[in-house]
């Protein structure tokens, strides 16, 4: 059995739902409310199961697997019949830095816990903490939006689905949630808009999940 540990509102957790929806892979979701009783991912069994006490996190089997880009690789290679990554070396390396770009150094920076950190040790404001996720989005959404310049067609890299579509998304929608203005990065804006009219795009997305709230 495979079992996804997830939150509705998660980019990560969206990124790997977004993957088994494109795969048609069923797998048992486990919600893990991120600010229920403190955060249900700090609770004693979870962190058992994921030190790291982030979501998402996939038992498949024996296997227990974390960081959902490690998650989305290992379904490529076990169920390659919809690939995410191509198979060219050059350009499997190029989306995979796009990803990356996403993953480790956008996404991060606007996560909950950091930002739960801003307001709730440092004591920024809300005014405050919402320029410093506008500020770090803007930088992250700019070098992405020049990159797009040279290999965006339907999708980020040409016409067929990559990693790099399943990153950008999440990331789309978190920016959205935070009323981030996109009037300079309309290639950004296309790209959303046509994945999200995808089936399985609209299927991962946060608010058609159980535990959507």
């Amino acid at each position: 059995m495979t079992t996804l540990y997830t939150y509705w509102r998660s980019s990560a957790a969206f990124r790997v739902r977004i993957a088994l929806a494109v795969k048609q892979l069923a797998v048992t979701q486990v919600p893990v409310h991120l600010l229920k009783n403190g955060g249900e991912q700090k609770s004693a069994d979870y962190q058992a199961l994921n030190p790291a006490q982030l979501v998402p996190c996939l038992q498949d089997g024996d296997l227990t697997l974390n960081q959902s880009l490690a998650i989305i690789e290992y379904l490529d290679q076990r169920h390659p019949d919809v690939a995410l990554l191509p198979k060219d070396p050059a350009l499997q390396a190029q989306v995979r830095a796009f990803a990356l770009d996403i993953a480790c150094d956008i996404h991060p920076l606007n996560n909950l816990r950091v930002l739960q950190y801003l307001t709730g040790t440092l004591g920024v404001t809300e005014e405050q903490k919402l320029a410093w996720i506008h500020h770090w989005l803007h930088s992250g959404f700019a070098a992405l939006e020049q990159r797009l310049q040279h290999t965006a067609g339907c999708y980020c890299f040409g016409d067929s689905l990559t990693l790099a579509d399943v990153c950008l998304v999440p990331q789309v929608y978190n920016a959205l949630r935070f009323n981030l203005p996109m009037a300079n990065y309309p290639t950004i804006s296309r790209l959303y808009d046509a994945l999200m009219a995808l089936p399985a795009f609209h299927a991962a997305a946060p608010e058609q999940q159980a535990d959507a709230q």
